[in-house]
């Protein structure tokens, strides 16, 4: 008895690996013609797992995947939503939308229609090499965990105002999203976090948006190797704690290339500003960060730097051709400068006596007269007249006139030289 019992966990064993082992190739393909109801119906079939291969051409939505399949466009097919709700929603994990053109959601603010909408059980869904068109929200990632958005060009609807346009993607309580590779153009914010975690937001392009990423109460999230062009503001990191922000470019945005506000601990390094209507860098309320090793060039303000702010670190950054390098207003003297190596001021005319690539003098962007202008703005009306001009070369004979502000003791001779990052996706 023990004998046969034993062969017969034997071919259980034996048929259970084949089983395994075959899985994958139980897989149905199903090739769905753009017709009416053609979707519709071969969805009413497919099993777990099974890839429904569009045929080029139209196909009408509302979608709704409530079962693990794929749907596949090959770049060929288009699902074109009623106008009403998202074209494409996905209720259940392991689901694929990829390849596709998608149009036509409605325009609800309240249930944030989207071209593809993944919901709380929706986890490790894959939205991938898609164009999502003219829609409400270009993806709403809503509670699905470990998902991935990549290669997609997302682009908002241009005939509303910006703040009547949804986001290019939307998280809400979603950690381990990754995005990436994607090119995201006429949104409101191209990328928008409210409350999720742990999420990496790489090698994306924003253009012509409000904000290239907002990040809202979200902590230990990666942001890195993007672009933003354009807009307001490039990265808006806001109540988030432990962001990692690292190589990203911002070109000609309005405001402010990065806005600090209320961010603690983050690690900004390698990042790039060039230009812009006000700030390379604002940080308001923003603790404990370290500011390393990023470019800030081309500014009417290179840093500006409330005093609410305290304990952040600043090193090998460089600092060019901005009209103000750093606008401080406080009573505290703060030294940017750590273990003896500070950053680069392409205004600061000093000598390098010994070679070690660290200038013989302190750097100080600010005087007093800086404090004053900021606190009485018509005083500008007095900055040349020979009172002021005296008062500013008394400060930088006897610098112990000076007001607090920032200093940096340890100065470099040359900037950082960085790369510009390869990101954004489809055209």
């Amino acid at each position: 008895m023990h004998r046969a019992l034993s062969k017969r966990i034997g071919r259980l064993a034996v048929i259970a690996a084949a089983l395994l082992a075959c899985g994958p190739l139980a897989a149905k393909e199903w090739s769905v013609p753009a017709r009416k109801g053609a979707l519709q119906e071969t969805l009413t079939k497919a099993q777990a797992g099974d890839i429904l291969r569009l045929a080029p051409g139209d196909h009408a939505g509302p979608v709704l995947l409530d079962r693990p399949v794929t749907l596949d466009g090959s770049g060929k097919a288009r699902i074109v939503g009623s106008g009403t709700g998202s074209v494409v929603t996905v209720m259940v994990p392991d689901a694929a939308v990829i390849g596709l053109t998608l149009t036509g959601s409605g325009l609800s603010q309240e249930t944030l229609d989207a071209g593809v909408k993944l919901t709380k059980t929706a986890h490790r869904a894959v939205v991938r090499n898609n164009r999502i068109l003219d829609n409400l929200t270009g993806v709403d990632v809503h509670g699905a965990k470990d998902a991935v958005v990549a290669n997609n060009l997302i682009e908002g609807r241009r005939d509303l105002r910006m703040n009547e346009r949804g986001n290019g993607i939307y998280v809400w309580n979603a950690p381990g999203l990754l995005a990436e590779f994607n090119t995201i153009r006429f949104g409101r914010d191209g990328i928008f976090v409210n409350a999720s975690h742990r999420d990496i937001f790489r090698n994306n392009r924003f253009e012509k948006l409000r904000f290239a990423i907002h990040y809202m109460h979200g902590n230990d999230g990666d942001i890195e190797n993007n672009i933003s062009e354009g807009n307001d503001i490039g990265f808006a990191l806001m109540f988030s704690d432990r962001l990692r922000i690292r190589n990203n470019v911002s070109i000609g945005d309005r405001n402010h290339g990065l806005m600090l506000n209320y961010a603690n601990r983050a690690k900004i390094s390698g990042n790039q500003v060039y230009g812009g209507g006000e700030k390379c860098l604002f940080m308001y309320n923003a603790n404990k960060n370290k500011v390393t090793d990023n470019r800030f060039e081309g500014c009417p303000i290179g840093v500006h730097f409330t005093a609410g702010s305290a304990n952040n670190a600043f090193q090998g950054n460089a600092f060019i051709r901005n009209k103000t390098q750093v606008k401080y207003v406080g009573s505290r003297q703060l030294d940017w400068s750590t273990g003896g190596r500070g950053n680069f001021w392409s205004d600061h005319t000093a000598f390098d006596m010994n070679g070690d690539g660290i200038a013989d003098t302190a750097y100080r962007p600010n005087d007093m007269v800086d404090q004053v202008l900021w606190t009485q703005p018509s005083a500008k009306l007095l900055i040349g007249s020979p009172a002021v001009q005296l008062l500013r070369w008394t400060q930088s004979q006897f610098p112990a006139l000076l007001p607090g502000g920032i200093v940096d003791n340890a100065p470099l001779m040359h900037p950082p030289v960085r790369s510009m990052p390869n990101s954004g996706a489809q055209g």
